[in-house]
């Protein structure tokens, strides 16, 4: 049979599609899942690219080892912003990528991440009663969504308590999608390889129990990663295990307030919460846009469409999530769908998140503690959006109870 001769590259379709604000899926997605073959869009930087936007043609570009991440950095890839930055690990492919990777995954390995159930939960508990004790309405992203995933991710690295401030503000720079001037690259880079030199420093002439102790111990005594590649690994870290889970715990938040049944459901069936947790992971569009483009480094036939060789083809997860081919009723958020923790929240094959189970568990945790604790629980306020982030969510989300 061979490939299909359907690698036709007509005007490039402007994207993204719709605005960040909000937790709606441009129709415009759904027009490109039922299109012939994918669709070739541009961004407002970078060379034009090819769309995906089907659930199983989003798992195979995912798990196919012919779609390069490092070769974006030979590349004017298609991307939001003019500047150009380094994508760390997520930038790498095997062996490298395997390398570093192997480095960190037994700090979150399912079992090692459900031993930290009970310290997540009592940090949860502390959050209520301070955020509650300043009465209503509050901010649910400055005193719980935000603060819960920097405590749990600066613990697991052993930043200091004191410091863990810090890195919201460093995070936000990093992880907008507006255009980042080369200033604000350099002050951001030196702020943060500034504080990271220290606190290696520190942990090489003192080790303690945390991830930033082993990793210098792989870096100084077994060799395993450079200098350059311990401060990068360390940032992906922080950064991966803050801005995500901060946005989707206020994401869940709004959208079950939004939708009273689910919620009622929800309290009337606490054995639902973990599964409650993968269908707002499949059914909330975290990104903004499909982000991280893959490069083909063969012809390859995604989706009716021949991606030639050096062809960058972006996977757009949301859409995937979306897809009715996969999904029953996929626009309709149902607590009980059966099939609902086979979505690509956290991405599928070598770049899986391998965060994924903490996050689980944070996201369990907040929700559970704050349907228990505050069974009136409801909005106060329009919510305020982000606006030029990677990640969609509320900025500020007044809530009373």
């Amino acid at each position: 049979m061979g490939l299909p001769l359907t690698s036709t590259k007509t005007a490039p379709v402007s994207y993204p599609f719709g605005r960040p604000e909000g937790l709606d899926l441009d129709e415009a997605y759904e027009q490109a899942r039922k299109s012939e073959g994918l669709l070739w869009v541009h961004m407002p930087y970078g060379e034009p690219g090819w769309l995906v936007s089907r659930y199983d043609d989003a798992r195979f570009v995912l798990g196919d080892r012919r779609f390069s991440h490092a070769a974006e950095a030979e590349n004017d890839a298609p991307r939001m912003r003019e500047l150009r930055t380094p994508n760390g690990i997520i930038g790498m492919d095997a062996p490298d990528h395997t390398r570093l990777r192997g480095l960190v995954t037994k700090a979150f390995t399912p079992r090692r991440v459900e031993a930290m159930r009970p310290h997540v939960r009592r940090m949860t508990a502390s959050l209520l009663r301070d955020m509650t004790a300043l009465g209503s309405p509050v901010d649910l992203v400055d005193h719980y969504a935000v603060p819960l995933p920097v405590a749990v991710i600066c613990g697991l690295l052993g930043v200091p308590e004191e410091d863990r401030d810090l890195f919201r503000g460093w995070c936000e720079i990093a992880m907008s999608t507006s255009s980042l001037t080369a200033e604000d690259h350099v002050r951001l880079a030196g702020e943060l390889t500034g504080y990271l030199a220290d606190l290696i420093t520190a942990r090489r002439a003192a080790p303690r129990d945390d991830l930033v102790s082993a990793l210098v111990e792989a870096r100084d005594a077994q060799g395993r990663l450079s200098q350059e590649e311990l401060v990068d690994l360390i940032v992906f870290l922080l950064f991966a295990g803050h801005e995500t889970t901060a946005s989707q715990i206020s994401n869940f938040v709004l959208v079950l307030l939004e939708q009273p049944d689910q919620l009622a459901l929800l309290r009337d069936r606490p054995d639902l919460l973990d599964n409650a947790v993968e269908e707002l992971t499949r059914f909330v569009p975290l990104g903004s846009q499909a982000g991280f483009p893959r490069y083909a480094t063969e012809d390859v036939e995604v989706g009716g469409t021949l991606v030639r060789a050096g062809d960058p083809v972006l996977v757009q997860m949301n859409a995937a999530n979306r897809d009715a081919l996969r999904f029953r009723s996929p626009g309709v958020l149902d607590i009980t769908r059966d099939d609902a923790g086979r979505h690509l929240g956290y991405g599928h094959g070598p770049h899986h998140c391998l965060g994924a189970s903490l996050a689980r568990l944070e996201l369990q945790e907040a929700l559970r503690t704050l349907l228990d604790e505050l069974p009136g629980l409801h909005l106060a306020q329009p919510v305020e959006w982000k606006t030029e982030m990677v990640v969609r969510g509320p900025r500020t989300m007044l809530v009373g109870w």
